[in-house]
């Protein structure tokens, strides 16, 4: 620990952002980099505590509660703060294989369990671990790094999302021959085509994909096992399989007027655009389009605050966002306790351009939506809605109910589903034989990862369900060692 009154002397300071109406007219991310000293300044306020929560990953009260993947954070930002850079990079990769990835687009439940937050403000942990790995990469320190000896073994990784990547690179560092399935037309799963340009560049993804494949791994896009790869191929060609096919498996809301045209799933809206964008900067006209309509979104997360942000990008008329359940409070309530996930009330990039844009946050909350209805064509013309109350039912459990008069009527063109996913598709499950358990994930046991299929394993979103990248990384990391285990007996990986 290198200043041990860091925490009291310096502020916190996170990197600057864009302003909101500067940036919704392009697709580049949109915060700035924040000088190197000021980083070192940042990372001399942790403190480096006697038990330190934020780097155990746990589930607490259903939350994720410090780093899954067991950032040694203490150690880096100490290195920081003594100006260490690239030592600070090998602590970083020993538990991270992709911080580049989660430096961007994790929610950082390891300030959320920051003892400094206890108090005050969260130590900056997420935006130097960014900073870490991209002068990592700046300096020429990244490098492939091909094993010293081949095991003779060959893997199968089915899905190239960030469970997929984190397993296959391990396997990889085991010295396996590591080939990696994709069904897409670029390797990134989630990563490329779920998560917007602006908040991950995609050049950042295809930087890691390509330094995997300099190392050894190879990549097959455009081959849907099950589809046009028979799964059984699998068992036959490779000495293991590890499924990391995600929980693509889109939550729809079939109440009436679903069938109306302007209704989209939100990975449906958000896929389209980045390809589109990636092929010819949306001049091919291959996606679906925002520009003049008005706009909403139902559900939040994520996935919803990319939505109302790419919807920014192409120039909507209005942006109205869903939500189910209340507004969080501003600060946490007393049910909410250090070291849980934070609930509370943030704006995030999405809704401040929104609300730069428009004058106001654009989310509406305890909003249940009733039906759709169209025109004589049978397009999309406006959503009728209806406030809810959270009541307990007979049985204690909460539940809807809705305010009586409180029905309104929303004009929309465009509707976009961002209410979560309900588990993978099952094509490569039934024909493998895989078995799946009660929400239709693949069933396999954490930490070990072997379905009841002999030398199939399953990680990430396929076998969890759906949940952070994060946590992708560390069940992808898992799984190797595990099925590394099986090939050879024992196994060295972490």
């Amino acid at each position: 620990m290198g200043k041990p009154t860091g925490f009291i002397e310096y502020e916190r300071e996170t990197a600057a952002e864009r302003p909101p109406l500067q940036r919704v007219k392009d697709w580049k991310e949109f915060s700035v980099k924040l000088p190197i000293e000021t980083l070192q300044t940042q990372g001399a306020r942790c403190m480096d505590c006697g038990i330190p929560f934020c780097h155990t990953g746990k589930l607490i009260a259903g939350m994720a509660s410090g780093c899954p993947v067991n950032n040694l954070i203490p150690e880096w930002n100490d290195l920081v703060y003594r100006g260490l850079w690239r030592e600070a990079l090998d602590r970083l990769h020993k538990t991270n294989n992709f911080p580049e990835f989660t430096g961007r687009v994790c929610p950082a439940p390891c300030e959320g369990s920051c003892t400094v937050g206890l108090n005050g403000s969260a130590v900056t942990i997420k935006q130097i671990e960014k900073v870490i790995v991209d002068r990592g990469f700046d300096e020429g320190w990244i490098v492939p790094e091909q094993p010293a000896v081949r095991t003779g073994k060959k893997v199968a990784v089915v899905g190239s999302g960030p469970s997929g990547l984190a397993c296959a690179a391990q396997l990889n560092k085991a010295g396996h021959t590591v080939t990696v399935f994709e069904r897409a037309d670029r390797i990134g799963g989630l990563l490329m085509y779920g998560i917007p340009n602006m908040k991950l560049d995609k050049a950042t993804v295809q930087r890691r994909v390509d330094l995997l494949a300099a190392e050894g791994v190879t990549f097959l896009t455009g081959v849907e096992v099950g589809v046009n790869y028979e799964a059984a191929r699998l068992k036959t060609e490779f000495d293991a399989v590890v499924l990391c096919g995600g929980a693509t498996k889109a939550r729809d809301l079939p109440i009436e007027g679903r069938e109306l045209k302007g209704i989209y799933p939100a990975m449906e809206f958000l896929r389209r655009n980045t390809k589109s964008l990636l092929d010819s900067n949306h001049e091919d006209g291959d996606f679906i389009s925002a520009a003049g309509k008005d706009v909403i979104v139902i559900g939040g997360g994520d996935t919803g605050t990319d939505c109302v942000g790419t919807s920014m990008r192409h120039g909507c008329a209005s942006v109205t966002q869903f939500e189910i359940m209340g507004k969080p409070p501003e600060k946490r309530a007393a049910n909410n306790p250090w070291p849980e996930w934070p609930k509370v009330y943030k704006l995030d990039y999405g809704q401040e351009e929104a609300a730069a844009a428009y004058g106001d946050d654009p989310r509406e909350y305890l909003i249940s939506t009733k039906r759709f209805v169209g025109d004589e064509e049978g397009n999309l013309k406006e959503l009728h809605t209806v406030r809810i109350e959270w009541q307990k039912d007979g049985q204690g459990r909460f539940a809807p109910v809705e305010v009586p008069g409180s029905e309104k009527v929303y004009p929309a063109q465009l509707v976009l589903l961002a209410m979560g996913f309900l588990g993978p598709e099952k094509t490569v499950l039934e024909q493998l034989g895989v078995e799946q358990d009660e929400r239709s994930n693949a069933k396999a046991e954490y930490g070990k990862y072997a379905t009841n299929v002999d030398g199939v394993f399953a990680a990430g979103d396929m076998r969890r369900g759906q949940s952070l990248v994060v946590w992708a990384i560390h069940e992808g990391r898992e799984a190797a060692r595990e099925c590394d285990r099986y090939l050879m007996g024992a196994s060295n990986l972490p």
